[in-house]
Protein backbone atom coordinates (compact mmCIF):
# COMPACT_ATOMS: atom_id res chain seq x y z
CA UNK A 1 0.00 0.00 0.00
CA UNK A 2 1.33 3.15 -0.94
CA UNK A 3 1.44 5.87 1.51
CA UNK A 4 1.40 9.39 0.51
CA UNK A 5 2.68 12.36 2.19
CA UNK A 6 0.12 14.22 4.52
CA UNK A 7 -0.74 17.99 3.08
CA UNK A 8 0.04 20.06 6.83
CA UNK A 9 -2.81 22.35 7.42
CA UNK A 10 -2.39 25.73 6.57
CA UNK A 11 -1.00 28.14 9.39
CA UNK A 12 -3.03 31.68 9.53
CA UNK A 13 -1.38 34.04 10.88
CA UNK A 14 -1.48 34.70 14.45
CA UNK A 15 -4.09 37.67 15.78
CA UNK A 16 -2.80 40.64 16.47
CA UNK A 17 -3.98 41.83 20.15
CA UNK A 18 -5.91 45.61 18.90
CA UNK A 19 -5.65 48.35 21.71
CA UNK A 20 -8.52 48.84 23.55
CA UNK A 21 -9.91 51.74 23.14
CA UNK A 22 -11.64 53.76 25.77
CA UNK A 23 -14.90 56.02 25.35
CA UNK A 24 -14.68 59.55 24.27
CA UNK A 25 -15.02 61.63 27.41
CA UNK A 26 -18.25 62.80 27.63
CA UNK A 27 -18.79 66.61 28.69
CA UNK A 28 -20.07 67.45 31.54
CA UNK A 29 -23.83 68.60 31.82
CA UNK A 30 -23.88 71.54 32.23
CA UNK A 31 -27.89 71.60 33.22
CA UNK A 32 -26.38 72.42 37.06
CA UNK A 33 -24.66 75.14 36.03
CA UNK A 34 -27.70 76.80 33.76
CA UNK A 35 -29.83 75.66 36.96
CA UNK A 36 -28.18 77.54 38.95
CA UNK A 37 -28.04 80.89 36.74
CA UNK A 38 -31.90 80.59 36.19
CA UNK A 39 -32.55 80.17 40.46
CA UNK A 40 -30.26 83.40 40.63
CA UNK A 41 -32.20 85.34 37.90
CA UNK A 42 -35.45 84.15 39.36
CA UNK A 43 -34.12 85.55 42.80
CA UNK A 44 -33.16 88.75 41.16
CA UNK A 45 -36.76 89.85 39.45
CA UNK A 46 -38.32 88.52 42.44
CA UNK A 47 -36.83 91.35 44.55
CA UNK A 48 -37.15 93.81 41.95
CA UNK A 49 -40.64 92.72 41.48
CA UNK A 50 -42.32 95.23 44.19
CA UNK A 51 -40.24 98.18 42.95
CA UNK A 52 -41.28 97.08 39.27
CA UNK A 53 -45.08 96.90 39.98
CA UNK A 54 -44.80 100.36 42.09
CA UNK A 55 -43.27 101.82 38.65
CA UNK A 56 -45.20 100.28 36.33
CA UNK A 57 -48.67 101.33 38.34
CA UNK A 58 -47.39 105.47 39.44
CA UNK A 59 -44.97 105.93 36.83
CA UNK A 60 -44.72 103.85 33.28
CA UNK A 61 -48.40 103.54 33.21
CA UNK A 62 -50.01 106.96 33.45
CA UNK A 63 -46.77 108.24 31.13
CA UNK A 64 -47.83 105.72 28.89
CA UNK A 65 -51.67 106.85 29.18
CA UNK A 66 -50.49 110.61 28.48
CA UNK A 67 -49.95 109.79 24.79
CA UNK A 68 -53.48 108.43 24.53
CA UNK A 69 -55.59 111.25 26.29
CA UNK A 70 -53.21 113.44 24.09
CA UNK A 71 -55.35 112.52 21.60
CA UNK A 72 -59.18 112.77 22.79
CA UNK A 73 -60.72 115.78 23.64
CA UNK A 74 -62.22 116.26 26.80
CA UNK A 75 -65.92 116.57 26.95
CA UNK A 76 -67.66 119.32 27.86
CA UNK A 77 -69.83 117.76 30.78
CA UNK A 78 -69.42 114.35 32.59
CA UNK A 79 -70.19 111.35 31.79
CA UNK A 80 -70.28 112.12 27.79
CA UNK A 81 -67.76 109.79 26.15
CA UNK A 82 -64.32 111.79 24.85
CA UNK A 83 -63.94 112.62 20.90
CA UNK A 84 -60.92 111.46 19.04
CA UNK A 85 -59.06 114.36 17.68
CA UNK A 86 -55.52 113.35 16.86
CA UNK A 87 -53.00 115.43 16.46
CA UNK A 88 -55.36 118.43 16.50
CA UNK A 89 -55.46 118.84 20.03
CA UNK A 90 -51.29 118.71 20.55
CA UNK A 91 -51.10 121.65 18.02
CA UNK A 92 -53.80 123.72 19.23
CA UNK A 93 -52.14 123.26 22.75
CA UNK A 94 -48.79 124.06 21.72
CA UNK A 95 -49.88 127.50 19.87
CA UNK A 96 -52.46 128.52 22.42
CA UNK A 97 -50.87 131.53 24.04
CA UNK A 98 -51.58 130.60 27.66
CA UNK A 99 -48.68 127.82 26.93
CA UNK A 100 -46.03 130.62 25.21
CA UNK A 101 -46.34 132.35 28.67
CA UNK A 102 -45.75 129.58 30.51
CA UNK A 103 -43.15 128.27 28.97
CA UNK A 104 -41.47 131.37 29.20
CA UNK A 105 -41.54 131.82 32.53
CA UNK A 106 -40.36 128.22 32.69
CA UNK A 107 -37.49 129.13 30.95
CA UNK A 108 -36.54 132.32 32.73
CA UNK A 109 -37.02 130.75 35.73
CA UNK A 110 -34.51 127.92 34.79
CA UNK A 111 -31.99 130.67 34.16
CA UNK A 112 -32.10 132.29 37.42
CA UNK A 113 -32.20 128.99 39.64
CA UNK A 114 -29.71 127.06 37.76
CA UNK A 115 -26.64 129.05 37.84
CA UNK A 116 -27.08 130.78 40.84
CA UNK A 117 -27.55 127.50 42.95
CA UNK A 118 -24.78 125.81 41.55
CA UNK A 119 -22.25 129.08 42.16
CA UNK A 120 -23.30 129.55 45.42
CA UNK A 121 -23.21 126.18 46.23
CA UNK A 122 -19.22 125.58 44.54
CA UNK A 123 -18.01 129.05 46.87
CA UNK A 124 -20.07 127.57 50.42
CA UNK A 125 -18.16 124.10 49.50
CA UNK A 126 -14.62 125.96 49.13
CA UNK A 127 -15.52 127.98 52.26
CA UNK A 128 -16.33 124.86 54.38
CA UNK A 129 -13.59 123.13 53.24
CA UNK A 130 -10.76 124.72 54.64
CA UNK A 131 -9.77 123.54 58.06
CA UNK A 132 -11.40 126.18 60.61
CA UNK A 133 -12.12 125.48 63.86
CA UNK A 134 -16.23 124.51 64.25
CA UNK A 135 -16.02 124.59 60.49
CA UNK A 136 -18.01 121.56 61.03
CA UNK A 137 -20.82 123.35 62.54
CA UNK A 138 -20.90 125.55 59.27
CA UNK A 139 -21.15 122.36 57.21
CA UNK A 140 -24.25 121.47 59.12
CA UNK A 141 -25.78 124.56 58.55
CA UNK A 142 -25.28 124.80 54.73
CA UNK A 143 -26.69 121.40 53.82
CA UNK A 144 -29.53 121.68 55.85
CA UNK A 145 -31.46 122.48 53.36
CA UNK A 146 -31.67 119.20 52.07
CA UNK A 147 -34.23 118.34 54.46
CA UNK A 148 -36.30 120.75 54.66
CA UNK A 149 -39.75 120.70 52.88
CA UNK A 150 -41.51 123.14 50.12
CA UNK A 151 -43.74 123.33 52.54
CA UNK A 152 -41.77 124.70 55.44
CA UNK A 153 -39.63 126.86 53.36
CA UNK A 154 -42.69 128.84 51.68
CA UNK A 155 -44.32 129.49 55.02
CA UNK A 156 -40.62 130.85 55.93
CA UNK A 157 -40.27 133.28 52.69
CA UNK A 158 -44.09 134.13 53.22
CA UNK A 159 -43.46 135.42 56.67
CA UNK A 160 -40.82 137.38 55.56
CA UNK A 161 -42.08 138.73 52.49
CA UNK A 162 -45.00 139.71 54.14
CA UNK A 163 -45.94 143.44 53.38
CA UNK A 164 -46.71 143.69 57.41
CA UNK A 165 -44.97 141.87 59.78
CA UNK A 166 -42.11 140.53 57.52
CA UNK A 167 -38.33 141.77 56.90
CA UNK A 168 -39.05 144.09 53.60
CA UNK A 169 -40.52 146.65 56.05
CA UNK A 170 -38.23 146.38 58.78
CA UNK A 171 -35.25 147.09 55.90
CA UNK A 172 -37.02 149.94 54.74
CA UNK A 173 -38.40 148.21 51.49
CA UNK A 174 -42.19 148.02 51.25
CA UNK A 175 -42.64 147.61 47.31
CA UNK A 176 -46.52 148.17 45.75
CA UNK A 177 -48.00 145.75 45.19
CA UNK A 178 -46.60 143.39 48.18
CA UNK A 179 -44.03 141.68 46.62
CA UNK A 180 -45.42 138.05 46.29
CA UNK A 181 -48.37 139.99 44.56
CA UNK A 182 -46.26 141.85 42.37
CA UNK A 183 -46.14 140.73 38.64
CA UNK A 184 -42.34 142.17 38.38
CA UNK A 185 -40.69 140.46 41.41
CA UNK A 186 -43.49 137.54 41.91
CA UNK A 187 -40.94 135.54 39.81
CA UNK A 188 -37.72 136.57 41.16
CA UNK A 189 -38.88 135.95 45.07
CA UNK A 190 -39.99 132.58 44.01
CA UNK A 191 -36.87 131.82 42.49
CA UNK A 192 -34.87 132.82 45.51
CA UNK A 193 -36.50 130.96 47.50
CA UNK A 194 -36.49 127.64 45.09
CA UNK A 195 -32.30 128.46 44.99
CA UNK A 196 -32.06 128.51 48.71
CA UNK A 197 -33.95 125.45 49.12
CA UNK A 198 -31.18 123.94 46.27
CA UNK A 199 -28.20 125.17 47.94
CA UNK A 200 -28.25 121.96 50.16
CA UNK A 201 -27.83 119.69 47.92
CA UNK A 202 -25.39 121.89 45.77
CA UNK A 203 -23.16 122.35 48.95
CA UNK A 204 -23.40 117.92 49.41
CA UNK A 205 -22.23 117.52 46.10
CA UNK A 206 -19.61 120.14 45.28
CA UNK A 207 -18.45 119.24 49.00
CA UNK A 208 -18.21 115.55 47.74
CA UNK A 209 -16.23 116.49 44.74
CA UNK A 210 -13.69 118.83 46.55
CA UNK A 211 -13.03 115.93 48.68
CA UNK A 212 -11.70 113.94 45.85
CA UNK A 213 -9.39 116.91 44.27
CA UNK A 214 -5.71 116.35 45.09
CA UNK A 215 -4.29 117.87 47.19
CA UNK A 216 -0.77 117.76 45.98
CA UNK A 217 -2.15 119.40 42.60
CA UNK A 218 -3.58 122.38 44.91
CA UNK A 219 -0.05 122.34 46.75
CA UNK A 220 1.74 122.67 43.30
CA UNK A 221 0.29 125.45 41.91
CA UNK A 222 0.72 127.42 44.61
CA UNK A 223 4.35 126.75 45.12
CA UNK A 224 4.54 128.14 41.30
CA UNK A 225 3.82 131.20 42.44
CA UNK A 226 -0.63 130.98 41.77
CA UNK A 227 -3.15 133.43 43.03
CA UNK A 228 -6.13 131.41 45.09
CA UNK A 229 -7.87 132.84 42.46
CA UNK A 230 -5.83 131.22 40.04
CA UNK A 231 -5.50 128.30 41.28
CA UNK A 232 -9.50 128.24 42.08
CA UNK A 233 -10.49 128.89 38.35
CA UNK A 234 -7.59 127.41 36.83
CA UNK A 235 -6.93 124.39 39.07
CA UNK A 236 -10.01 123.35 40.94
CA UNK A 237 -12.84 124.23 38.78
CA UNK A 238 -11.61 122.03 35.44
CA UNK A 239 -10.76 119.26 38.31
CA UNK A 240 -14.29 119.68 39.70
CA UNK A 241 -15.90 119.48 36.23
CA UNK A 242 -17.80 116.13 36.01
CA UNK A 243 -19.08 117.24 39.79
CA UNK A 244 -20.33 120.44 38.07
CA UNK A 245 -22.31 119.00 35.03
CA UNK A 246 -23.32 116.60 37.36
CA UNK A 247 -25.07 119.19 39.35
CA UNK A 248 -25.96 121.30 36.34
CA UNK A 249 -28.13 118.33 35.11
CA UNK A 250 -29.85 117.68 38.52
CA UNK A 251 -30.41 121.46 38.82
CA UNK A 252 -32.29 121.83 35.33
CA UNK A 253 -34.02 119.21 36.06
CA UNK A 254 -35.29 120.27 39.66
CA UNK A 255 -35.61 123.79 38.22
CA UNK A 256 -38.28 122.48 35.55
CA UNK A 257 -40.14 120.38 38.20
CA UNK A 258 -40.58 123.26 40.53
CA UNK A 259 -44.53 122.87 41.77
CA UNK A 260 -45.06 123.74 45.51
CA UNK A 261 -43.36 127.05 45.57
CA UNK A 262 -45.89 128.87 43.34
CA UNK A 263 -48.64 126.66 44.66
CA UNK A 264 -48.18 127.81 48.30
CA UNK A 265 -46.85 131.28 47.77
CA UNK A 266 -48.67 132.98 45.07
CA UNK A 267 -51.79 130.30 44.23
CA UNK A 268 -54.05 131.11 40.99
CA UNK A 269 -55.91 133.74 42.22
CA UNK A 270 -52.89 136.28 42.68
CA UNK A 271 -52.87 138.67 40.41
CA UNK A 272 -49.35 138.13 39.38
CA UNK A 273 -50.18 134.42 38.40
CA UNK A 274 -49.74 135.23 34.85
CA UNK A 275 -45.95 135.64 34.92
CA UNK A 276 -44.87 132.89 37.95
CA UNK A 277 -47.75 129.81 36.00
CA UNK A 278 -45.00 127.81 35.66
CA UNK A 279 -45.56 124.45 33.04
CA UNK A 280 -45.99 122.08 36.18
CA UNK A 281 -48.27 124.39 37.59
CA UNK A 282 -50.16 125.06 34.65
CA UNK A 283 -50.89 121.27 34.41
CA UNK A 284 -52.18 121.34 37.59
CA UNK A 285 -54.69 123.41 36.64
CA UNK A 286 -55.55 122.38 33.67
CA UNK A 287 -56.54 118.59 34.52
CA UNK A 288 -58.39 120.43 38.00
CA UNK A 289 -59.68 123.98 37.31
CA UNK A 290 -60.64 123.59 33.60
CA UNK A 291 -61.23 119.59 33.68
CA UNK A 292 -59.45 118.85 30.41
CA UNK A 293 -57.51 115.73 30.83
CA UNK A 294 -56.66 115.81 27.43
CA UNK A 295 -54.83 119.17 27.59
CA UNK A 296 -52.99 118.26 30.71
CA UNK A 297 -51.82 115.11 28.61
CA UNK A 298 -50.61 117.45 26.00
CA UNK A 299 -48.66 119.94 28.27
CA UNK A 300 -47.49 116.88 29.99
CA UNK A 301 -45.92 115.38 27.43
CA UNK A 302 -43.86 118.80 25.97
CA UNK A 303 -42.58 119.05 29.66
CA UNK A 304 -41.21 115.68 29.38
CA UNK A 305 -39.86 116.59 25.92
CA UNK A 306 -39.05 120.10 26.87
CA UNK A 307 -36.64 118.36 29.62
CA UNK A 308 -35.52 115.70 27.88
CA UNK A 309 -34.14 118.10 25.09
CA UNK A 310 -32.52 120.23 27.66
CA UNK A 311 -30.80 117.37 28.83
CA UNK A 312 -30.08 115.81 25.90
CA UNK A 313 -28.52 118.95 24.74
CA UNK A 314 -26.32 119.54 28.23
CA UNK A 315 -24.86 116.05 27.49
CA UNK A 316 -24.19 117.10 24.18
CA UNK A 317 -22.19 120.64 24.41
CA UNK A 318 -21.13 120.71 27.64
CA UNK A 319 -19.88 117.47 28.24
CA UNK A 320 -16.92 118.05 26.17
CA UNK A 321 -15.67 120.71 28.22
CA UNK A 322 -16.04 118.23 31.43
CA UNK A 323 -12.45 116.50 32.33
CA UNK A 324 -12.07 113.36 33.38
CA UNK A 325 -9.54 112.21 35.63
CA UNK A 326 -7.29 109.14 33.99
Amino acid sequence: MRHGRQASPELSPPARSRPELSPPARPRPARPRRSRAVREATLGYLFVLPALAVFGVFVFYPFAENFRLALYQTPPYPGLPSRYVGLHQIGQVLTSSGFLQSLGSTLLFVVMVVPAGLLIGLLLAVAAHRRLRAMSVYRVIFSSTVVTSVAVSALVFGTLMDPVVGLLPWLGLNPSPPILQNTTWALPAIAVMSVWQFLGLSFVVMSAGLSAVPEEVLEAARVDGASERTVFWRVTVPLLSPTIFFGLVVATIYAFQTFGQVDILIGSSSAAFEHVNLLVYDILNTIEVAKTSGQAAVLSLALFLLTLGVTLLQLRLVERRVHYAA
